[in-house]
């Protein structure tokens, strides 16, 4: 373990890096990294060759929060020398932080990018050798995902205020990222051999609400702050763009024929979270349940193939018995290909811990279980449906039993995957086609 009393050596320094969280959560780390990079520092992977350690925590449930202080005790277990930064290091989590692992040099909120970096600056100087001529960063940056895609974050925070949820109170509202920034940063990618771009916000769809849609340029053109038009701009490279955390909003009507024409991936991750008209206004949700529907049935007629996916939440307070079955009959009918649920969970600070009507440990997990067991049903259908097809794949992994990739409807770690048998020079990064010849319940396989 290092001594965190200890002057540092002279020479390269050294920073581990735990992140921790959702995708947006593992951007913040990567901009971090790459300034820790410009600035000299190397980025190692063991608690031994460490001369500090940042951890970008998680705050957003309970376990989560479990999860980050964890990951906080092991590093001053293995190393001594610890950075918090992320979600949790706010308002009262900082001061459970403190008060739990009084040894940690700092805290700060998510997206402090500045904050860490000075802190990294203080307790681990930077080497007076660095020569930011010689000591290059890709132009791309620090990446922590694979080298064929990449999340590309086009927004800060969120102007709902859905009463099961605080990461306005952690991030605050939208704040949007001026277009030209973000076509310089999707181009970085797509040049260092991206061949995938994950669009993500806490609102992708509310892109530019914030700015009046102001103008932009990128390579000498102007382009409007703006969903359409950054979807449109993205569509050119000709690389895979997929859409996550988008809102049903009317104006998402307008980017379904790109989808259709084939400038976009036909994909979009919408976090309809319920089906019941009664809980959706207990969450504060901002679109209804029945204009989901018919928006659903509508993209579907303009793109066939369009892949819809979401998240759901079963046992919120006062969720009865009725709404439930509600929520059933609207996964019956809206049929999405991909879908994830959870169990409500209290979140300190959150609006909903206020409301009545709390629903039982046990009753949450018998819902849970039906809502799976029913959209398994739904998955394995539609899955089956695709053999005999022929679908592209984008290779994320080759061993000597094949390859494993994803195809269009699948996002990386959160969706299914296609197996294929003998992959024959194939490498990841690889675009292939071939036709299904079997199907399980979330996953692909391709002769």
């Amino acid at each position: 373990m290092v001594d965190p009393d200890k002057p540092v050596a002279a020479g390269k320094q050294k920073v581990g890096f735990v992140s921790l969280g959702c995708p947006k959560a593992l951007v913040d780390s990567e901009r971090i990294l790459t300034q820790l990079r410009m600035d000299g520092y190397d980025i190692v992977s063991s608690y031994e060759d460490a001369e500090v350690v940042v951890v970008n925590t998680c705050g957003f449930i309970d376990s989560a929060k479990q999860e980050s202080l964890d990951a906080i005790g092991e590093a001053l277990s293995e190393n001594g020398r610890v950075i918090v930064t992320g979600c949790m290091g706010k308002g009262d989590d900082a001061a459970a932080i403190r008060e739990l692992h009084p040894k940690v040099l700092s805290v700060t909120g998510p997206a402090a990018y500045e904050e860490v970096v000075g802190a990294v600056h203080q307790f681990v100087p930077p080497s007076a050798s660095h020569d930011p001529l010689i000591d290059l960063v890709p132009p791309q940056g620090i990446k922590l995902t694979p080298r064929h895609y990449a999340y590309l974050k086009i927004s800060e925070g969120c102007n709902h205020r859905c009463s099961f949820c605080i990461i306005p109170d952690m991030r605050g509202d939208l704040v949007s990222r001026p277009i030209g920034d973000v076509m310089d940063e999707a181009e970085r990618l797509v040049r260092a051999g991206v061949r995938e771009l994950l669009v993500i916000s806490q609102d992708t769809s509310a892109y530019g609400v914030d700015l009046k849609y102001r103008t932009g340029f990128w390579q000498g053109r102007p382009l409007r702050t703006r969903m359409y038009e950054l979807c449109e701009a993205l569509g050119e490279f000709g690389i895979w763009v997929r859409l996550h955390y988008v809102y049903p909003y009317p104006h998402v009507d307008e980017i379904i024929p790109l989808m259709a024409q084939g400038k976009i991936l036909p994909y979009l991750d919408v976090p309809l979270q319920h089906g019941s008209p009664e809980v959706l206004k207990r969450m504060k949700r901002p679109a209804a349940a029945e204009k989901s529907l018919e928006r659903i049935h509508a993209w579907r007629e303009v793109c066939p193939d369009i892949t819809l996916r979401s998240t759901f939440i079963v046992g919120f307070p006062g969720e009865t018995d009725r709404d439930f079955e509600v929520l059933l009959d609207f996964l019956r009918e809206a049929r999405l290909d991909r879908v994830g649920c959870f169990q409500y969970s209290p979140v300190k600070g959150a609006a909903a811990n206020a409301l009545p009507d709390q629903v039982p440990d046990a009753l949450k997990q018998e819902r849970w279980e039906r809502f799976m067991t029913l959209q398994q049903t739904i998955s394995a259908e539609k899955l089956r449906a695709k053999i005999g097809q022929t679908v592209e794949v984008l290779i994320d992994e080759v061993d000597d039993n094949g390859a494993i990739g994803r195809s269009t409807a699948d996002a990386p770690e959160i969706d299914g995957r296609v197996f294929l048998e003998g992959a024959g020079g194939l490498q990841p990064g690889d675009f292939v086609e071939g036709m299904v010849t079997g199907a399980d319940d979330y996953d692909l396989w391709v002769g």
